[in-house]
């Protein structure tokens, strides 16, 4: 898909779908849950699709209504109707996590496998959390990825028979989805769990929004800061606050996808508003407004809308990305652009996602003629005044598409290979884009 620039400063209005994280979260929660949540605004896209059809396949009652952007869901209070399934979750990671620890709740085995690079993504370090647990997860025998290095891959059996609890250790620096699936399945297990930290937390927004999300269902879980954590036994039941009403649960904006049109103005100038996200949502990934701010920007906000304004000269930034890496390629995308140097640092966790985002986003800007320095966390971006014309291979990694077309709205001759790709958490991703070659005038 070629990918056409835009000559003229920006003056548009985009929304974009409900957030891929908080939608997960929350079927999973909602699953667990005494009666029936219907999620609003949840996001449709393959790793969602993959969690909802997951849960249809273990026997729960989940409805999914694509046009008006809604998943019901009727939990059963802990327990897992099937006794036996076999599950495919793709490459979503989120699923991956979150249904290794969820199916410990059940009683009977259960398969869990995905494509050829979930194959090739760790959990290890969660297994063995929750083997100190009592559970009993094994690798497929007959499988050539089940053990590297010592290391645990899918697919993995699981032989459950409810979760025993007690205290367990676990790593921060891998990924905060093993820490999150504990958290969420720890109310049900047959006596409290205590969860200690070995290293320090990477990603600690999505611990938070996390543990938010387990308050809006009623569960309230004891910390001392991010070292450990003590979950009491309860139940999940979906409180009424001034948001939630009638078993309705709404889900925000999604703070990743939105940063693609937040950073647009940053290299095209002029302003971009995007509706139904706000400063105060609970998705870390929101800070990255701060570091646009550090380059020049302007942040505005008004009615549920943020607004982001470009300003020249672009200021390149050094930066630690550990908490927000999921911003750190559109970081990277738009630094060419800057005046000085950018260094984003603290993302080392980004190598073992849909593929080693690091390495593929050094190779796709040296692709494009732009110097840049490979760390073993990071990288460093130079300012670049000449770009080559070019393919840009995204490895089927939904965020290299969106974020090397943002290079392409300032760039003539970018091509995006495997566009499609975008499925994975924004279906309709090029559409939107192309909502930025409109003149909008409500924009203020």
């Amino acid at each position: 898909m070629l990918i056409t620039p835009i000559l003229r400063p920006l003056n548009s209005t985009v929304r974009v779908p409900g957030s891929k994280s908080l939608t997960n979260r929350a079927l999973m929660i909602a699953a667990l849950a005494d009666g029936t949540t219907t999620l609003t605004n949840a996001l449709f896209s393959d790793d969602s699709r993959y969690f909802a059809r997951a849960l249809q396949t273990l026997g729960f009652k989940v409805q999914l209504d694509e046009t008006n952007h809604e998943m019901t869901v009727t939990g059963l209070g802990g327990k897992i109707p099937a006794h036996k399934a076999e599950l495919f979750i793709g490459n979503a990671g989120t699923a991956a996590r979150f249904l290794s620890a969820f199916l410990t709740l059940g009683h009977g085995e259960y398969i869990l496998d995905g494509e050829p690079r979930m194959r090739e993504r760790p959990i290890g370090d969660l297994v063995e959390a929750l083997t100190q647990l009592g559970a009993n997860i094994q690798p497929i025998q007959n499988s050539e990825f089940r053990i590297q290095n010592s290391k645990i891959y899918p697919p993995v059996k699981i032989i459950a028979n409810g979760l025993r609890g007690g205290k367990t250790k676990i790593a921060g620096d891998i990924s905060s989805q093993f820490l999150s699936a504990l958290l969420m399945v720890a109310p049900y297990a047959q006596s409290p769990i205590e969860i200690e930290l070995t290293t320090e937390l990477n990603s600690k927004p999505y611990v938070d929004m996390t543990i938010a999300t387990m308050q809006d269902f009623g569960v309230e879980v004891e910390r001392d800061g991010y070292r450990s954590f003590t979950i009491p036994l309860t139940r999940y039941k979906l409180r009424d606050t001034q948001l939630v009403t009638r078993n309705s649960y709404p889900v925000e904006s999604d703070a990743s996808a939105a940063s693609y049109f937040f950073a647009a103005p940053a290299i095209c100038g002029g302003t971009v508003k995007v509706e139904n996200i706000s400063r105060k949502s609970v998705q870390g990934d929101i800070r990255f407004l701060e570091i646009l701010k550090q380059m020049g920007c302007t942040v505005t906000e008004s009615d549920n809308c943020l607004l982001v304004t470009g300003h020249s000269p672009l200021r390149g930034v050094d930066v630690d990305m550990r908490d927000i890496p999921d911003t750190a390629q559109t970081l990277a995308a738009i630094a060419p652009f800057a005046n000085s140097p950018t260094t984003i640092r603290g993302i080392a966790s980004a190598r073992l996602k849909e593929t080693d985002r690091i390495s593929a986003t050094c190779a796709e800007l040296t692709r494009l003629g732009v110097r840049v320095e490979e760390h073993a966390d990071g990288m460093t971006i130079y300012p670049c005044q000449t770009f080559t014309p070019a393919a840009i291979q995204t490895y089927n990694d939904h965020r290299m598409a969106m974020a090397f077309s943002l290079i392409g709205l300032r760039v003539d001759g970018v091509t995006i290979e495997n566009p499609s790709c975008v499925a994975k958490t924004f279906p309709n991703f090029f559409e939107t884009l192309a909502q930025l070659r409109l003149s909008d005038s409500n924009v203020s």
